[in-house]
């Protein structure tokens, strides 16, 4: 039996005011979040803004180096100057000796400029310890298992929370059908699970670095639809879903659906989920005779045949 429930244009002004305090808090959140990502992530490959390069290197590693050489010239390029980074990056490379580490007076580079963040009271890794230090001149094989079950459980229940209570007050918006409300409910968790997969995938190969990128834009997406429908309800529905004589205007995913159904959208999404499903079962058929090399092998012809 179906029940009534107000819809956010009906609400209380204090209800209102609650769900708005914290769609907008969450969104504010949500952009430092970005933020946070390009000044971490986003400098993995030593350039601002983020690139393939910068997810294979923070999740699979840059092979070609150790751990400091890739901090330094990448999220820590800032911190130091060329002349500096040079003396240390030769140091690894020269073996990383704890007398050279003095004689070199790399001792005294890591100590004004890097202890101040790594030091024992941090929660980062404390640098003033050489053995530690030592670590980072290791081969960079990118982010450790122990990290990615530490990131991926934060991140599943913290992310999980923000957008049930998201879902739960875009849930009685009513200028969209119901089927529309479910897929975008649906998005995100969706897309989280995929987002935390695709770091493990990541660290056994390289080439799934672009499904990093996908799932982060459609949880984002999905929250940006759910959070402008939201607040335009509540607070702008008269000017936005009411035409000039105060009627309802008809709900926008029926005229997309007719719209898509006119220029023979829909039977192309039926065909192309179709040869979706085929090529899925092929990579999936294949995968299993031959393992990650074919994964490579189709990643080469699909991505790099231009190159």
């Amino acid at each position: 039996m179906a029940r009534e429930f107000s819809s956010l244009k009906q609400m209380d002004t204090p209800v209102k005011v609650l769900f708005t305090g914290y769609l907008t808090t969450v969104a504010v959140g949500y952009l430092m979040a970005l933020i946070q990502i390009l000044f971490t992530h986003g400098m993995a490959d030593g350039k601002f803004g983020l690139s393939i390069d910068d997810i294979v290197y923070s999740y699979y590693g840059n092979r070609s180096g150790t751990m400091l050489e890739t901090q330094l010239n990448g999220a820590m390029k800032e911190n130091a100057s060329e002349q500096e980074r040079f003396a240390i990056i030769q140091w690894v490379r020269d073996g990383a000796d704890q007398d050279d580490f003095v004689d070199r007076g790399v001792d005294k580079i890591i100590e004004n400029r890097c202890v101040m963040c790594h030091n024992k009271d941090a929660s980062i890794p404390n640098l003033s310890d050489f053995k530690v230090l030592k670590e980072y001149t290791k081969e960079d094989e990118g982010a450790t298992f122990s990290s990615l079950t530490r990131v991926s459980h934060i991140h599943l229940f913290g992310i999980s929370f923000i957008f049930m209570f998201v879902g739960l007050i875009f849930s009685f918006s009513e200028t969209s059908t119901i089927k529309y409300k479910c897929i975008a409910i649906g998005m995100p968790y969706v897309f989280l699970l995929v987002d935390i997969l695709s770091w493990w995938l990541t660290k056994l190969d390289p080439i799934f670095a672009w499904l990093v990128i996908v799932a982060g834009g459609g949880m984002a997406v999905s929250f940006a639809f759910m959070w402008t429908v939201s607040v335009a309800e509540m607070w702008l529905f008269d000017r936005v879903f009411l035409d000039a004589e105060g009627q309802p205007r008809p709900q926008w995913s029926t005229i997309v659906e007719a719209k898509f159904k006119q220029i023979g959208g829909e039977a192309a999404a039926k065909k192309l989920a179709e040869l979706l499903k085929q090529a899925g079962v092929y990579v999936w058929s294949k995968f299993q005779s031959q393992g990650l090399p074919f994964l490579k092998d189709l990643y080469v012809k699909i991505v790099k045949k231009d190159k």
